[in-house]
């Protein structure tokens, strides 16, 4: 055998045997689990920080996601990557080093060591060594030189609605304390890309890495008091695929990560325009093998090397030859033991014949040196010879071993009173007295089997003659026993699996039988010398081995096959029963074909669980419409939110106290943030919110052009106008008016809500 490692391989096909059966499903398409997003060495540019001057901003688009920088003459951020800092000590070098973004992930000493500025689930900074591991990382490959002691230029960094006090005064602290920021400002990232898409007057739908916002813009300025969040975003995606995986697979041998179940929701969810409908008919088997997506992580396959015919013959000949002569070797060895037996046989009745006509004394003398007891030792040693022998040379022959009539046997000591045989003849009488008795069971056990065949012979005829006198009530007796057997069946079966769980109640009561066979007295210690032990006094004692080993079950239920019950019931339904055909047979129900759960967790292809390709994979199904549902049906998920069309069309309806800004905001609904770029989600966005609006009220709703890049590009865009610098702090400011000292503008959060 041959054993190759192997990361990516060819699908396997659908026309694999299983259980005598065949899928005409084609083949799956495999998606390949995605790699560490490691990017390699990337060249630090310099001459950008050439082309700058003092008035040029540096922006930064500090999302949880992804952190993208770049100048404000950019066109696009010269970097992206995430907030991650792998930081540890090199005892080679002796020295401590730092990995930012994507090198974070350069290899497996890296990875264990990642550490996100990020508090989990939401875009607060909460690690500030890292967030200040970032910032080091922009600046740098920014080409920023440092040469006057801080960065020189102004800084434009986004923040999330509702930013806390304490992060906002700490990175205040951090760009002008640690950089020597000249000046600072802070903005909301959709209302960046909503400037930039040339937005006045609407409602922003923004659904990002960590939350979803809903915020109303009237005349280029947002309604903060107004704005609503939805707890749930792409991060809370991935980490609820992750869940759902884990419950669908829970011995699935390679660990998911993060990044590859975010890569997983982005690639294969979708939003479903009827979930519900969706749902239902998600698993039939039609079309089943388009909706399930197979994704192959690496694996270890077992290969066998396939020999050629020639070769196969070869070995089977050799098979046969060995054969040949093990045997030729096993008959030599038969025959010398029997010429050993025929003559130790030879022997003892030459001993036996010396015995005739000698005295007592000298027949002791001759059965001493044989060490036998007595005659009758040497009569039944030479009996069993005989018939070892005979039983060898039939065996040689091939002739079946003649069985004696044991109706022919006498036991003549047994009508001999005891006080008139000797101490050898008492022996005798009571080696004849088990003898007659094994006779005897073995008559009775005879009886019994006849008469036990002759009771299923009548029981036979009377069936059939009720069969034929009253068809219907027959099969229906015939019916109501199939249920019985089924209902037993599933009994047994949750037996074993109950048994497997040690929490379970048939686990429980071993374990309970256990204490009892170890203790009489539970709560007392036995003592030396003390009650005695006499287990195993009645035979119902030797049960409770069959207790443990099979929990609580009668004998004759152990003794029953419920499988050989159930087929000749169902034979018999289907040789007499019109309406039952082969679907109806418990062989068919449990065909992997029917299985709901089998295409639920396995697709609609066949399963080998003894394939490693096939166990290294996930089948996506339902997850790819119930992943991103969570945001119109936050309850799915445990979530005790409203959904994001309850939250829209309650400020559209409620929130705008003037129709005409109702009509202003409803004439332009801006979607932006990368968690709505799922396949279908402007189609059903605008699908329910209209359900729920007014029937006169006119509604647009548009997508951003680049819902990931455009806040960034309306930050670099809001850069190079005036208001830009009105908004800005500086320095100066800071130091006089304190570290939580802003500025309101339109693009960014208020002090007041």
């Amino acid at each position: 055998m041959t054993i190759t490692s192997s990361r990516y391989v060819e699908p396997v096909l659908a026309l694999e045997a299983t259980n005598g059966k065949k899928s005409s499903k084609p083949p799956p398409r495999i998606w390949y689990a995605i790699e560490p997003p490691f990017q390699g060495y990337q060249p630090t540019p310099s001459e950008a920080y050439a082309q700058s001057g003092a008035g040029t901003a540096i922006v930064i688009d500090n999302g949880s996601s992804l952190v993208r920088a770049g100048w404000s003459f950019d066109k696009t951020p010269r970097m992206s990557f995430p907030a991650d800092v792998a930081r540890y000590r090199d005892r080679k070098y002796n020295r401590t080093v730092s990995y930012v973004g994507y090198n974070a992930y350069a290899d497996a000493t890296t990875r264990g060591q990642i550490r996100n500025a990020f508090e989990p689930g939401t875009s607060i900074v909460g690690n500030w060594d890292v967030m200040e591991g970032v910032l080091d990382n922009i600046f740098v490959n920014l080409g920023v030189e440092g040469g006057n002691g801080g960065i020189g230029s102004p800084v434009l960094m986004t923040e999330p609605v509702a930013n806390l006090g304490y992060s906002r005064k700490t990175m205040n602290e951090l760009l002008f304390e640690c950089y020597y920021a000249p000046s600072l400002v802070y903005g909301i990232d959709s209302l960046f890309a909503y400037k930039f898409n040339k937005g006045n007057s609407g409602l922003i739908i923004s659904s990002s890495h960590s939350s979803t916002h809903v915020i109303p813009v009237l005349n280029s300025k947002p309604i903060m008091s107004s704005v609503s969040r939805l707890n749930w975003g792409g991060s809370q995606g991935a980490d609820y695929l992750l869940k759902l995986l884990r419950l669908k697979y829970p011995s699935f041998p390679c660990k998911v990560t993060d990044y590859q179940a975010q890569h997983v929701v982005r690639e294969h969810c979708y939003v479903s325009q009827n979930f519900d409908k969706e749902m239902r008919g998600f698993l039939d088997w039609t079309g089943l093998e388009t909706r399930d997506h197979v994704v192959q992580y690496p694996f270890t396959e077992h290969v066998v090397v396939e020999k050629s015919e020639e070769e196969l013959a070869r070995i089977a000949e050799r098979k046969r030859e060995g054969g040949r002569r093990l045997q030729e070797q096993a008959a030599k060895m038969r025959l010398e033991k029997l010429v050993q037996k025929e003559q130790e046989l030879d022997y003892y009745k030459d001993i036996q014949q010396r015995l005739v006509g000698q005295t007592k004394k000298e027949t002791k003398r001759l059965l001493d040196e044989d060490e036998f007891k007595d005659e009758a030792q040497l009569d039944k040693l030479i009996k069993d010879m005989e018939k070892s022998v005979r039983k060898a040379r039939n065996k040689d022959l091939g002739v079946s071993d003649v069985v004696e009539e044991e109706n022919g046997a006498s036991f003549p000591l047994l009508d001999v009173a005891d006080d008139e045989l000797d101490e050898a003849g008492l022996r005798q009488k009571r080696h004849q007295r088990l003898l007659k008795s094994g006779v005897e069971a073995r008559a009775r056990a005879k009886v019994e089997k006849e008469q036990e065949r002759a009771r299923l012979a009548e029981e036979e005829r009377l069936d059939d003659e009720r069969r034929i006198k009253d068809l219907d009530g027959w099969l229906e007796d015939r019916r109501v026993a199939r249920t019985a057997l089924l209902q037993r069946i599933k009994d047994r079966e949750r037996q074993k699996a109950d048994l497997g769980n040690r929490k379970s109640l048939a686990s429980q009561m071993r374990m309970k039988t256990l204490a009892n066979l170890a203790s009489d007295a539970p709560g007392r210690k036995r003592r030396r010398g003390g009650d005695d032990d006499n287990f195993g006094a009645n035979d119902e004692d030797w049960g409770v081995y069959r207790t443990v080993a099979m929990g609580e079950q009668s004998e004759d239920e152990e003794e029953e096959d419920l499988d050989a019950e159930m087929r000749n019931v169902e034979a018999q339904l289907l040789k007499y029963d019109p309406g039952f055909n082969e679907s109806n047979t418990m062989a068919a129900q449990m065909d992997w074909t029917k299985s709901l759960m089998h295409a639920f967790r396995r697709g609609p292809w066949p399963f080998d669980p003894e394939s490693q390709q096939e166990i290294h994979q996930l089948h996506l199904n339902v997850e790819r419409i119930r992943v991103p549902e969570v945001v119109f049906q936050p309850a799915i998920a445990g979530l005790d939110q409203a959904g994001i069309i309850d939250i829209a069309a309650d400020m559209i309806n409620h929130g705008m106290g003037k129709p005409h800004d109702r009509n202003n905001i409803l004439r332009d609904v801006f979607l932006t943030g990368g968690n709505t770029c799922f396949t279908g989600f402007e189609a059903r966005l605008d699908k329910e919110l209209r359900a729920v609006l007014p029937i006169d009220a006119a509604m647009h709703l548009r997508q951003a052009n680049d819902p990931l890049l455009d806040a960034w590009k309306g930050a670099a865009q809001w850069s190079k106008e005036p208001t830009f610098r009105q908004a800005l702090v500086t320095r100066q400011e800071y130091d006089e008016k304190g570290f939580d000292y802003m500025k309101e503008h339109n693009l960014g959060n208020s002090t007041t809500f």
